[in-house]
C-alpha cells in the first residue's frame, strides 16, 4: 500500500480497546483537555500537517479554551503514533479545538487554519510526507460545515490569483477523535526548540 494512499477496512491495522492515557489538564493553560466540558463551548478538528506546530497555532488564540493532538478521519482504534505513521490507520494528525463562540467566532478558527498551513498539497505538508498530513476540516454541526465549505471556496479564489492550485482539504464530520499519546500534547511548549515543519502559503484569507 502506497503511504500517499488511504487505508482501507481491508488492510488497516486492528488497533485495540484500551484508550491512550491523557493528562488532566492542558500543559499551557491549566484547562482539561478531555469532555466534559462546559456546554456553552463548541469543538472542532483540524488536520493542517504537523500536530504540534498547529496546536500551538490555535492555543494562543483569545476565546480557545483548550486544544489537544490526536487522530481523527481513520479506522483503526485508539491507535498509536507509530501507527498512525505507517499509513495503514487511515487516521490524519489533527488538533482538537475546543472553543466559546461568544469570545471567538468559527470564521476566526478557519482562518487560522487556512493561513498557517498550505492546503493544496495532497498527502504532505511541506517535507511531511504520508496520509496523515493531509489537510481536512471535522466538523461538530451544520453551522461549521456551511462556514468551512464557504471558506474553502473563498480561499480557493484568493490562492488561485497567486498561482496556486486546487484546494485538497477535506470536510467531515468529526467522528471519533483519538488522543494522541502525553508527551506529543502541547509539545512545543514542554520542547520550545522542537521542529515542526508548518508553514502557510503567504497568502491572506479576508
Amino acid at each position: 500500500m502506497s503511504h500517499t494512499s488511504l487505508a482501507t477496512k481491508e488492510n488497516a491495522l486492528p488497533g485495540r480497546e484500551t484508550r491512550m492515557p491523557v493528562p488532566d489538564k492542558h500543559f499551557v493553560n491549566g484547562n482539561v483537555i478531555q469532555p466534559p466540558f462546559c456546554d456553552h463551548l463548541q469543538q472542532i478538528i483540524f488536520g493542517m500537517g504537523c500536530f504540534w506546530g498547529a496546536e500551538k497555532k490555535f492555543w494562543q488564540l483569545d476565546g480557545v479554551y483548550t486544544t489537544a493532538v490526536g487522530y481523527a478521519a481513520g479506522i483503526t482504534p485508539n491507535p498509536t503514533y507509530q501507527e498512525v505513521c505507517s499509513g495503514k490507520t487511515g487516521h490524519n494528525e489533527v488538533v482538537l479545538v475546543v472553543y466559546d463562540p461568544e469570545k471567538i467566532s468559527i470564521e476566526q478558527l478557519l482562518k487560522t487554519f487556512w493561513e498557517s498551513h498550505d492546503p493544496t498539497q495532497g498527502m504532505q505538508q511541506g517535507n511531511d510526507r504520508g496520509t496523515q498530513y493531509r489537510s481536512g476540516i471535522y466538523v461538530s454541526n451544520e453551522e461549521q460545515r456551511t462556514a468551512a465549505v464557504v471558506s474553502r471556496g473563498l480561499f480557493q479564489q484568493a490562492l488561485a490569483k497567486s498561482g496556486y492550485g486546487p484546494v485538497t482539504s477535506e470536510i467531515l464530520d468529526a467522528g471519533e477523535f483519538y488522543y494522541a499519546e502525553d508527551y506529543h500534547q502541547q509539545y512545543l511548549a514542554k520542547n520550545p526548540n522542537g521542529y515542526c515543519g508548518l508553514g502557510g502559503t503567504g497568502v491572506s484569507f479576508d
